[in-house]
């Protein structure tokens, strides 16, 4: 019972990013000949082209090889995810493009298209499915550079149906708005992907190094580790204190380290992607 309800629950994830991103996509971007890439791009493309069609039909005709090619790289639950994205934005995007649309600045349904597209997509991409096409072309790249974050391979791939956009409606101006949204949609993929995966790197350099790494341990539960250190100028041997905590313990870090030694000197920096105990675990499949 609880399997069959959390399957549920996936899905219902799952449909409510593809709606979200169908409705950027129709209300902000087709009425202005815009697009944010990918396979949903392509058949607006196609559709101006041949004269006849819709976006989610195409969509759906395009998506079904590269859909099942997904599925036998990357694995049955993102197969039968992608079944599910792949079907659900096919028909929001064609149920969305009933309603009537917007008219609006160029650069405003642009950015407000590609913030509401990334959403959308990003809430997909968490739960380990996609909206098929080009998604899977993005996540299938992901597992070869799995060091680049997962919304700058979209922008990349995206900017190439941007200039094929340009090329077929005749305005060069549309490319350039198409060129935002692109970039807009990357930037909040990765928020919305990586949104809780950021820590902060902590070192602290103080005498009172001991009690400093002591109460790190205790009141914030975090480890903390010795790195052996010597002033350039006095010559002296020291231990530097350096953790990881997240970013909500930060202020409260602070607090504790100069309420040990007033004059410690404190350097923190973005951490990104964390793994290890109080932490994440390696996937081979994480974005």
């Amino acid at each position: 019972m609880k399997k069959n309800l959390d399957n549920l629950i996936w899905c219902g994830k799952i449909l409510a990013g593809c709606a979200i991103f169908a409705l950027g996509f129709d209300l902000f971007l087709t009425y202005n000949d815009m697009n944010g890439g990918g396979i949903s791009g392509l058949a607006m493309v196609l559709v101006h082209v041949l004269g006849f069609g819709s976006v989610g039909t195409i969509t759906m005709v395009m998506n079904f090889p590269l859909f099942i090619f997904g599925g036998m790289k990357i694995g049955r639950k993102f197969f039968w995810g992608s079944l599910v994205g792949m079907v659900g934005s096919s028909l929001f995007l064609d149920l969305f493009a009933l309603l009537p649309a917007w008219e609006l600045e160029p650069l405003i349904a642009a950015l407000y298209g590609g913030l509401t597209c990334g959403v959308g997509l990003g809430i997909v991409f968490v739960v380990g499915a996609s909206t098929g096409g080009s998604d899977i072309i993005v996540r299938l790249l992901k597992l070869r550079w799995q060091h680049v974050p997962i919304g700058m391979i979209n922008i990349c791939f995206d900017a190439c149906v941007v200039l094929l956009t340009g090329i077929v409606f005749e305005d060069i101006s549309k490319a350039l708005y198409s060129g935002v949204t692109i970039f807009v949609m990357g930037q909040v993929i990765d928020a919305v992907v990586y949104r809780f995966d950021y820590s902060k790197v902590v070192m602290v350099v103080s005498r009172e190094y001991a009690a400093i790494a002591k109460c790190i341990g205790s009141e914030l539960d975090r480890g903390a580790t010795f790195l052996e250190a010597e002033g350039a100028y006095s010559g002296n041997s020291t231990k530097v204190v350096f953790t990881v905590v997240k970013k909500q313990q930060v202020a409260e870090l602070k607090r504790l380290v100069v309420e040990i030694d007033p004059h410690a000197f404190i350097v923190v920096q973005e951490a990104h992607q964390v793994l290890g105990e109080g932490f994440g675990r390696y996937s081979k499949d994480s974005l």
